[in-house]
């Protein structure tokens, strides 16, 4: 079956909100990973409204056939079967600017390839030619968000693979797909990807390196997997994610009155998982809050053996020095094998600048600044 034209009709369905039939045509895993409600929520936070150019298709891995189409707000990428049957979809940025090294990566140490998680999730493993026993599955943040976590013109986490991977650190990252809680979302490819790690040569142990929501649940990831050898967590975010929205809101001069009625509907004991996902924070499902509301990654952590690395931006206004790290601090004080670094010049995605951080920072081309990918391969090195 035509991958293109199976891709072209679920697209339709997407835009006509026909979420059911989409994920009837999905494979079981894909199925039981993204049913109807997480693939609304996930379409909501993009808004596309039409096809807006022509397909590219490409050879996927295990015989499937790669669909990229745009769709203004976005770039669908599907992978589909010869029977048709989508086996993985993803929504990506709408273009995908040139993307030049950081100064501080060498590609002649390390190589890379394209793998498969749990036969539906991409990733990709950067391999340094001369492994220097630590391997890092890297998580990224909250949010349809590609393996690379590409916001605009930048890829935090590719800058930090093959920073990391210039310095001998071997890494895995994937592309996220949404699911019903945070934890689903999360941890099955994270622990197939340590399983990927730990098969890698010379690789003697495994870390977890989360960046804002991938950070808040890295410990997670740890309590499911005990082998892990550490975290890094990069603005992690600590104050509950409904109420630094009403925070978020007002700092960017929006008027805050739907976010805090939200706010107080999670909650509240009037949250059920009947509760629509559209009478809620950024349109996720019930599920998904219920799953937040019963988490608390600084205690999740204090509760752990493994040491910590926590590095926050002193210009971060999405996760701050006050009203997050401060939460860290006070909960892990006492706590042996934790470092905690602020780069005071770095917003939100490491990224250095002046004055108070905006959104229209992250549009701007840029790397993660060479001090956070040093000080973590170094603290990699020290652990170890």
């Amino acid at each position: 079956m035509d991958a293109e034209a199976v891709a072209r009709t679920v697209v339709e369905m997407l835009l006509g909100e026909r979420f059911e039939e989409v994920v009837r045509r999905f494979s079981r895993p894909l199925r039981k990973a993204v049913p109807a409600d997480a693939l609304r929520s996930a379409w909501a936070a993009v808004a596309p409204t039409a096809v807006t150019g022509p397909a590219v298709t490409e050879p996927g891995q295990a015989g499937l056939t790669r669909v990229h189409l745009p769709v203004g707000g976005c770039t669908v990428v599907m992978s589909v079967d010869d029977r048709g049957v989508v086996h993985g979809l993803r929504f990506a940025p709408a273009s995908d600017p040139l993307w030049t090294a950081p100064s501080y990566a060498d590609p002649r140490v390390f190589a890379e390839r394209e793998i498969t998680l749990g036969g539906t999730t991409g990733a990709t493993v950067t391999s340094p030619v001369t492994a220097g026993g630590a391997g890092v599955v890297l998580l990224a943040g909250g949010g349809p968000f590609d393996r690379d976590e590409s916001s605009g013109p930048n890829k935090p986490l590719k800058d930090l693979a093959w920073g990391l991977a210039t310095r001998g650190v071997t890494v895995v990252r994937f592309d996220k797909t949404p699911a019903p809680t945070m934890t689903e979302e999360y941890l099955p490819p994270a622990l197939a990807a340590l399983a990927v790690l730990r098969g890698e040569p010379g690789v003697e142990r495994v870390f977890v390196a989360g960046h804002s929501m991938g950070g808040k649940v890295a410990p997670r990831v740890a309590e499911a997997d005990p082998a892990v050898a550490g975290l890094v967590i990069l603005a992690g975010d600590a104050q509950p994610m409904h109420h630094a929205a009403v925070r978020v809101a007002r700092h960017l001069g929006l008027d805050p009155a739907t976010f805090e009625q939200q706010a107080a509907l999670v909650d509240s004991d009037r949250l059920t998982p009947e509760t629509p996902s559209a009478e809620l924070p950024f349109g996720l499902p019930a599920s998904y809050w219920l799953d937040l509301r019963g988490y608390d990654p600084v205690a999740a952590t204090a509760g752990l053996p493994q040491p910590v690395f926590l590095g926050q931006g002193g210009r971060d206004y999405q996760v701050t020095v006050a009203d997050d790290l401060t939460r860290w601090r006070t909960g892990l004080a006492g706590r042996p094998g934790v470092t905690i670094e602020v780069y005071e010049r770095l917003d939100h995605l490491f990224l250095p600048g002046d004055g108070p951080s905006a959104p229209a920072d992250y549009t701007r081309p840029g790397h993660v600044d060479a001090a956070v990918v040093s000080d973590v391969a170094g603290w990699l090195a020290r652990v170890g």
